[in-house]
């Protein structure tokens, strides 16, 4: 990996924000539609609240019996990590690692706090070296010792 790869060098681009207000049914199909299995979750303000993904919307809404209708996408927020643009590769890896996470938002801080992309694990791997993405993958999926 160059010491230059910003995070920005990694991440796709051109991410679309639900908002915070939608319901659960029109997020699962805007996730349908994009094919992708997660989308950010903007407020009110266009900033960042949180990330929803079709794993939320099964298992939080849909396998307790609730209509995915009736559901708000902000009320599924929980704590958000995100990485600023001009990071480092390295801070996004020890990032996504530290907090076992498979998707991590970016934002240009010097332009105005806003979202610009995200870094998957398929961008990692496009981007990183096997040595790189086998450490990634030992932290993240690691499972709990007994």
């Amino acid at each position: 990996m160059s010491e230059k790869l910003l995070a920005r060098d990694i991440m796709t681009g051109g991410v679309q924000c639900v908002g915070a207000h939608e319901s659960l049914l029109d997020v699962a199909r805007t996730m349908r539609d994009l094919g992708v299995g997660c989308l950010p979750i903007c407020g009110d303000n266009n900033r960042l609240t949180g990330l929803i993904t079709d794993r939320d919307i099964v298992v939080k809404c849909c396998a307790e019996g609730i209509d995915p209708a009736t559901v708000q996408a902000g009320s599924l927020n929980a704590k958000i990590h995100w990485i600023d643009a001009e990071a480092d590769a390295a801070d996004v890896l020890t990032t996504m690692e530290q907090h076992q996470i498979k998707r991590l938002p970016v934002i240009d801080v010097k332009g105005g706090h806003r979202l610009v992309g995200m870094i998957t694990e398929a961008d990692l791997a496009k981007n990183l070296s096997d040595e790189q993405i086998a450490e990634f993958v030992s932290c993240v999926y690691a499972t709990a010792r007994a």
